[in-house]
C-alpha cells in the first residue's frame, strides 16, 4: 500500500498543484492524506479549500484550522487566520472545525497534527536558542504514550520540518514537512522560528508491506513557482511571508 502524507498546505494552492503533480508522475498512490493547516495564510485560501474539498482527502484538524473557525470578534486572531477567515464561507470554516483531531487511517498508522493528544504543541520539536531542534527521545516517547500500543507508524506535520524518528518500542514518527509554508515565526514564548531551508513544496510517500509495516519512506522536495506566491503575499501585505516563501528562512 502506497499512501501519500500532505501537511501544513496554509492556502498555497500553487505548492498543492506541484505536490499532486509530482505525486502523478510518481504513479500516485493508493491513499492521499491531509494532516492539517489547510488554509491560514495571505495566499489562496478559498481556492485551496475548494481543491482539497474536490479531491476528498482524509483530513486531520491542525491548529490554524481550528484558529481560523473561531469567533471573529476575537481581536487576538492572529493575521493569517484571520485572512483565511474572511475568504471562506460559513459552511467551509464548520467543515475546518468539525475535523478530527486524529485518524486511524488504516490499521497501526495513525495520522495528526501536532500531538496525538493536542492540536498545537510539538511533537518531535524542542526550542533552542529561538529555533526548532529535534527534541530528545525520551520526550518524544512520552508524548505519544495516548496512541494505542500496536501503531506503528505515526504521522505528523505542524513543525514544517522533516523528521523520521524510530522510538524504541514504539512507532516510526514521519513528519513529511510543509507543502506550501517554509518558514515561519512564532512569538509565543518562548519565541522562535521554523525554516526549511529552500522554498521547495514538501510532502512525503509511505510504503506499507503486505503486514502493514511500513517499509519505505520518502520525504520529497518540490520545486513550483514560489515567486508567485511570494508576489501574492506581498500583495496581501506580508513581507514577512514573502521572504519565506522565496528563501526557505525567517529574515533576521
Amino acid at each position: 500500500m502506497r499512501i501519500a502524507v500532505l501537511a501544513d498546505i496554509h492556502g498555497n494552492v500553487l505548492a498543492l498543484d506541484a505536490v499532486l503533480d509530482d505525486l502523478e508522475r510518481r504513479g500516485g498512490a493508493d491513499l492521499m492524506i491531509n494532516l492539517g493547516d489547510c488554509v491560514s495564510g495571505p495566499l489562496w485560501p478559498r481556492e485551496t479549500f475548494e481543491r482539497l474539498e474536490a479531491l476528498g482527502l482524509p483530513t486531520v484538524r491542525g491548529n490554524h484550522d481550528r484558529r481560523v473557525a473561531q469567533d471573529p470578534a476575537d481581536e487576538e486572531m492572529w493575521p493569517s487566520d484571520r485572512y483565511a477567515q474572511e475568504r471562506l464561507t460559513t459552511a467551509q470554516l464548520g467543515t475546518l472545525f468539525a475535523l478530527p483531531l486524529t485518524l486511524e487511517i488504516v490499521p497501526g498508522v495513525v495520522a495528526f497534527h501536532a500531538r496525538p493528544d493536542h492540536d498545537e504543541k510539538y511533537l518531535a520539536d524542542a526550542i533552542v536558542d529561538g529555533q526548532l531542534v529535534r527534541a530528545p527521545l525520551g520526550a518524544i516517547g512520552r508524548r505519544l504514550k495516548s496512541l494505542d500500543p500496536g501503531c506503528r507508524l505515526a504521522l505528523c506535520g505542524h513543525s514544517h520540518r522533516s523528521e523520521l524518528i524510530r522510538i524504541p518500542g514504539g512507532p516510526i514518527v514521519f513528519n513529511p514537512g510543509s507543502v506550501g509554508c517554509p518558514a515561519y515565526s512564532d512569538d509565543t514564548p518562548p519565541a522562535h522560528v521554523s525554516e526549511q531551508g529552500t522554498p521547495h513544496a514538501r510532502y512525503g510517500i509511505v510504503e506499507l508491506d503486505a503486514a502493514r509495516r511500513p517499509d519505505r519512506l520518502e520525504a520529497i522536495a518540490v520545486d513550483y513557482d514560489h515567486e508567485a506566491a511570494a508576489k501574492q503575499a506581498e500583495q496581501a501585505g506580508r513581507p514577512e511571508w514573502a521572504h519565506a516563501l522565496r528563501t526557505g528562512f525567517m529574515k533576521d
